[in-house]
């Protein structure tokens, strides 16, 4: 099998991102990660995690062999074969299919506005009655100055792509409100990110 593909990013957020995972998520149950990348996060998570079963999906076909390659390489068995899933498709999976949590780290930011509504409608479908969705990475917030590092990479992503950069927290409250979700915990965490932690709304 061809060596995984590597972010320096994601190794340097995954430690801080699972150490918070620990402390939101019960001590077993299934997950569904959106935008698994180059797969390293999901190893480390279910390495970090091994009562969680897992579910890596992303949209690119060639990602794939990366997620596969690092679950081969750490020994993983609680970590099912990689899909591709496309956030903006109207079925995700089949209907009956739920997750105990689902997690998306770093896509809103570097994709189309329009995938925050699909997320967070995909998320109520397939979340259990007592599920989580935890999305983290950089957001814009009223009333919270603005790093100047996060005021930098915008302009950088808007810069390569129009429909990219960071999003209001705000903004993403209101999508996820329309698709029954609420904001049930905000986390900050290392290079002014945040994790933020949506249930059913009651």
């Amino acid at each position: 099998m061809p060596a995984p593909d590597f972010s320096p990013a994601a190794d340097r957020n995954k430690q801080p991102i699972l150490t918070m995972l620990r402390h939101v998520l019960p001590d077993a149950g299934s997950a569904l990660e959106i935008a698994s990348g180059t797969g390293q996060h999901v190893a480390w998570f279910a390495a970090g995690l091994p009562r969680w079963t897992w579910q890596p999906t992303d949209v690119q076909p060639a990602a794939l062999n990366s997620i596969a390659a690092w679950v081969v390489r750490q020994g993983l068995a609680n970590v099912r074969p990689p899909l591709r899933l496309d956030v903006m498709s109207d079925c995700w999976l089949p209907d009956d299919v739920r997750f105990d949590a689902i997690v998306c780290a770093n896509m809103l930011h570097i994709a189309p506005w329009a995938t925050c509504a699909a997320l967070m409608q995909g998320s109520a479908r397939h979340l259990t009655a007592g599920g989580a969705l935890i999305t983290y990475g950089p957001y814009l917030e009223d009333g919270v100055p603005t790093a100047e590092g996060n005021l930098a990479f915008d302009q950088s992503l808007r810069a390569q792509d129009a429909a990219w950069g960071l999003r209001r927290r705000e903004d993403v409250e209101g999508e996820a409100a329309r698709a029954g979700l609420q904001l049930a915990a905000r986390h900050v965490m290392p290079a002014n990110n945040l994790l933020l932690v949506w249930s059913r709304a009651l």
